[in-house]
């Protein structure tokens, strides 16, 4: 199951790209109902992680796909939770930024995620059982056992002394500003990194940055895939009040703002 989901993202990856890098393409851009943007790459790489994933009998809960009830899903004891294209916006400014997102859910908690970067071909992924890695020039041959053989165990030793803290390419809120400004009184050397998509989360995982706190709105599928490897990674994505992390399959599908670290 796990190889079918690796496949997947990297097979919606590589339909995202050939979108991305052709001159003739617009995207097609258009706007949810949340005036969020959507593009042509969006439902490409939604239909073929959907045909992929549909074979492995686990009910699918996709930002691009059909919406579906509470009534229905509150009784999914394990699910596909997927955001086909993560940072439409840094796909559309085509800093490279955006990424193909896969988690499983399991009783409210990501248990498995895996984070595609087509521009560059970097694979992340984390799972309770396998814990953490990193890959570069992913293809679609890559398996698990490829990652843990060729792939870096994450996280990574960090080789600097600044307490960097990852800040969002798109939404930098009051509130986030207000929290970072707390931390300059407890971090004599604070470093400030922009990134895009659930990149940010990645980073955490990765051990390249110390803290990533969001305090503007997302959805399950935007951090599901993050959080799983964060948490293979030895990291949390907590509540900001430090009370609990964050919980998946909720009636309502937005997040509380959260911290990870």
């Amino acid at each position: 199951m796990i190889n079918t989901a690796l496949k997947a993202a990297i097979q919606a990856g590589e339909e995202i790209i050939k979108i991305y890098n052709d001159p003739n393409s617009d995207f097609s851009v258009e706007k949810k109902a949340d005036n969020s943007p959507l593009t042509i790459a969006d439902k490409a790489s939604h239909k073929v992680i959907e045909a992929a994933l549909i074979n492995t009998g686990i009910p699918i809960l996709s930002e691009e796909g059909k919406t579906i009830d509470y009534a229905e899903r509150k009784s999914w004891d394990t699910f596909w939770l997927i955001d086909p294209l993560d940072g439409t916006k840094e796909f559309i400014k085509k800093n490279g930024e955006f990424t193909v997102n896969i988690a499983l859910v399991t009783k409210g908690k990501p248990v498995m995620g895996i984070i595609y970067v087509p521009v560059s071909r970097t694979l992340y992924f984390g799972s309770e059982e396998e814990g953490a890695w990193k890959m570069e020039q992913a293809d679609q041959a890559c398996r698990l056992e490829t990652l843990k053989s060729k792939g870096q165990k994450l996280p990574a030793p960090s080789a600097t002394a600044a307490f960097k803290i990852v800040g969002s390419r798109s939404h930098m809120s009051a509130e986030t500003e207000a929290y970072i400004k707390q931390l300059k009184k407890a971090h004599s050397h604070i470093e400030i990194v922009s990134k895009g998509s659930s990149l940010k989360i990645c980073m955490v995982a990765e051990g390249v940055a110390n803290e990533y706190p969001r305090f503007g709105p997302t959805m399950e599928w935007d951090t599901a895939a993050g959080h799983a490897i964060a948490n293979a990674a030895g990291k949390k994505l907590w509540l900001t009040d430090l009370s609990g992390e964050l919980q998946y399959n909720k009636e309502n599908l937005l997040n509380p703002y959260f911290i990870v670290k």
